[in-house]
């Protein structure tokens, strides 16, 4: 099966960055879209897209408030609120309402895929796997695709190559706390915060420091901020301190 039609949930900052098919509202439809059409002006005026290519691609979206429109969908990603109990909500009605060979791919950043996919039919866990992507989605190459141990070994080959038609560049990853890079950079932006609980340096020194020390983009104070701490916060507690913990 190839995958040509894409169901995206969530019209937040990773959702409307994917690509945007479903929300909960009318209004947070016209936010999301409103998102991404400030995004390909952004793009057409840089020269990356053409003033065509900018109209093709936002007439290739279309917004809806029900499940039932997303039952044709080849995948479907989902970037909701990072909580477990929506997310198997949400799966458990989406399984009911699409067609058996829907992949579901999550977005999720920090949430276990096995406990996500526990909310659908036997046959679904097949088809279920996760897909990180990272913010700002259009600028940033790289997605994390995940497989748990039930996924289908040419449902994850599909994802993989999906991956790569997106123009992204896949990484292979299990089912562990916080993936890979969630797994390796949070403890680096925790170990941040203690350095600069303890006098090892200022905020601006330290930002500094691993930027011209080590090459980073930004520090990793600024980092929090890009990120959000309230995610960062909530990462650092349901896997990174978790997988410590175990």
């Amino acid at each position: 099966m190839e995958i040509k039609k894409v169901g995206v949930l969530g019209c937040g900052l990773m959702g409307s960055g994917i690509a945007q098919v479903r929300e909960v509202s009318p209004d947070l439809i016209e936010r999301g879209f409103a998102g991404v059409e400030k995004s390909l002006a952004r793009f057409a005026e840089k020269g990356s897209i053409t003033g065509e290519q900018q109209k093709e691609i936002r007439a290739r979206l279309t917004g809806t408030t029900t499940f039932d429109e997303l039952a044709d969908c080849d995948i479907i990603i989902e970037a909701i609120i990072e909580n477990l109990d929506e997310k198997r909500k949400t799966y458990a009605e989406l399984d009911r309402s699409c067609k058996p060979d829907t992949i579901f791919a999550s977005n999720t950043s920090s949430i276990s895929i096995t406990e996500m996919m526990t909310a659908t039919s036997a046959e679904r866990q097949k088809r279920f796997i996760g897909m990180h992507f990272f913010n700002p989605v259009p600028l940033m190459k790289l997605v994390e695709v995940i497989r748990t141990i039930l996924t289908d070994n040419a449902v994850y080959e599909q994802a993989i190559e999906f991956g790569k038609r997106l123009g992204k560049v896949p990484v292979r990853a299990g089912d562990k706390s916080g993936f890979i890079v969630n797994r390796l950079l949070v403890p680096y932006m925790l170990d941040a915060i203690r350095a600069l609980e303890e006098g090892v340096g200022s905020i601006v020194d330290i930002d500094t420091a691993m930027k011209l020390g080590c090459g980073y983009p930004m520090g990793p104070f600024t980092l929090g901020d890009f990120v959000g701490l309230d995610t960062t916060y909530y990462i650092a507690e349901k896997s990174v301190l978790r997988r410590h913990r175990c």
